[in-house]
């Protein structure tokens, strides 16, 4: 029997659920923006949504293709740029952000730079974009991304994107304000959080049909795992049905 929905739909349900009504979440395109769409028009009516670009708390008609998509302003309260978006972040005022990379170490940090050797790299990457400066300075940083042992790795071969560097206190010793730092990481199996007292990586739930040893061995470095782990709560009919109908009617995002 076919699934009810799709992964990617998991991702999105399960990520927009972290975001509360009256705070503010800096995305980009395409899954972060569809959780942060579907959370506005599912449990936080007034949450303020920024894009990189300069849109300020737009009421998106429909999914934007780029951060600088005309529907990023749409109905929005200021057609702002990249730097006030940045200095907003800097003033502590952007409670979450997604970012996306690479690769992930067990401590949050991101790759999205290089694999291999800086100058003859395997692979180059885009790169930070905005990415250091929303995990530098905004309270909470969620990640979105594939579970795959590639990508999940014990160091992170260039240090893109800041999480809790090498553990507890790493983060102030470097002279980021203190209380940031890496929330949740939603991948295709299971939603990751953070020990509180090592900083290191921990599964928080795993998804319906996935098994423990599928997060294990999918990841490339020694996970916190609990004793009992709880299920991802699926998808309702009415996530599914507003994240299909009015968040992503094309299947941009969720048809991959």
């Amino acid at each position: 029997m076919a699934p009810e929905y799709r992964m990617m739909e998991m991702m999105i349900c399960a990520a927009s659920r972290y975001l509360e009504d009256g705070r503010t979440v800096a995305v980009g395109t395409g899954a972060p923006c569809a959780a942060a769409m579907l959370a506005q028009k599912m449990n936080a009516p007034n949450l303020v949504i920024l894009f990189e670009a300069g849109g300020v708390a737009p009421t998106m008609p429909q999914m934007p293709i780029s951060v600088g998509d005309s529907r990023t302003f749409f109905r929005g309260i200021m057609a702002a740029g990249m730097s006030e978006m940045m200095s907003t972040c800097c003033r502590g005022l952007v409670d979450y952000a997604f970012l996306g990379g690479a690769e992930i170490d067990k401590y949050g940090n991101i790759n999205s730079t290089v694999v291999g050797d800086f100058y003859k790299p395997k692979v180059r990457f885009p790169g930070s974009g905005g990415a250091n400066d929303f995990a530098s300075m905004c309270w909470r940083t969620l990640i979105m991304t594939v579970h795959t042992k590639s990508r999940f790795v014990e160091k992170v071969g260039f240090l893109t994107t800041p999480g809790y560097l090498t553990g507890p206190g790493a983060r102030e010793a470097a002279g980021l304000p203190p209380n940031t730092g890496p929330y949740k990481i939603i991948t295709d199996l299971a939603v990751l959080g953070f020990d509180e007292e090592t900083k290191v990586m921990q599964v928080e739930s795993i998804h319906p049909g996935v098994e423990r040893d599928q997060v294990r061995d999918a990841t490339g470095f020694d996970l916190i795992m609990p004793d009992f782990i709880q299920t991802t709560p699926p998808p309702s009919d009415s996530e599914l049905r507003i994240l299909r109908g009015e968040v992503d009617p094309l299947r941009l995002v969720i048809g991959r």
